[in-house]
């Protein structure tokens, strides 16, 4: 059984919506967790798109403030785009900073799952143009003339090896098309960079955000001083799918600490 101090906020990734982490929010409510999973607007549908970074930050911190206020202390588990969204919105929130302040509740950690977790001022597509791979964008990535874009093989770069053929067809339904202008919007805040815990949770198949990116995120991290615990699960892109008992190990772990 999870603590009860634990409630956990789940930052969905780009084309994702609450329903593609279904397998994992259920386990974690089994497990004794209070799950929260903010839709975020910049996957609302609108054409052109009407929202983008700073739409999707300021409903995430309008969620974990809202809860905070209740007195309640949260770990963000932020996936692939979540963590741009994360890292922008929960700056002064953590526990250390709440208390300081008089204020109840506090952000005890920050779980980053094969998320972009870089420094203020800087884009998701800063990553890919220093790797090189810009060339690669508009192969996996179909773009509209608005920029909003679906992804051309979900199936292959987000779902990954490892899922039950049967759940598949299920996950990928749930995506929705997103604006593709939020891989170009730099970040305004660095949470990471104040005292809260952070984790890293490496993907060692993941062809969408590759292991080489995620180990230069942490890198960069430890970079500027911060103590980054790391754990890593054999799988692609999505393991809230793909490995849902062993994403639930690892929260229970770093809610245990």
């Amino acid at each position: 059984m999870a603590p009860t101090r634990s409630t956990i906020v789940i930052i969905h990734g780009g084309w994702g919506t609450p329903g593609t982490y279904f397998k994992l929010t259920d386990a974690l409510k089994s497990a004794g967790y209070e799950v929260h999973l903010p839709p975020l607007p910049s996957m609302n549908g609108s054409r052109p798109p009407n929202a983008g970074l700073d739409a999707d930050t300021n409903v995430v911190r309008s969620c974990v403030e809202a809860l905070l206020n209740e007195g309640k202390n949260v770990i963000a588990v932020m996936h692939s785009y979540g963590g741009q969204v994360g890292t922008n919105a929960l700056y002064d929130l953590s526990v250390d900073t709440r208390s300081k302040n008089k204020l109840p509740g506090g952000v005890t950690d920050l779980v980053y799952l094969t998320a972009y977790a870089v420094l203020k001022g800087r884009a998701m597509m800063d990553t890919v143009q220093e790797f090189g791979h810009m060339h690669f964008v508009p192969l996996v990535f179909d773009f509209a003339d608005d920029d909003s874009c679906v992804h051309r093989d979900p199936i292959t770069y987000i779902v990954g090896p490892g899922a039950e053929e049967t759940e598949v067809e299920k996950f990928v339904s749930t995506m929705q098309r997103w604006n593709g202008g939020a891989m170009k919007e730099p970040l305004t805040h660095c949470a990471w960079k104040e005292k809260v815990p952070v984790s890293y949770i490496y993907t060692t198949q993941d062809a969408t955000v590759p292991y080489d990116y995620q180990k230069s995120f942490v890198e960069g991290m430890e970079a500027q001083g911060k103590e980054v615990r790391t754990f890593e699960l054999e799988t692609g892109h999505s393991p809230q799918f793909t490995k849902t008992k062993e994403m639930v190990d690892i929260i229970n772990e770093i809610a245990s600490t």
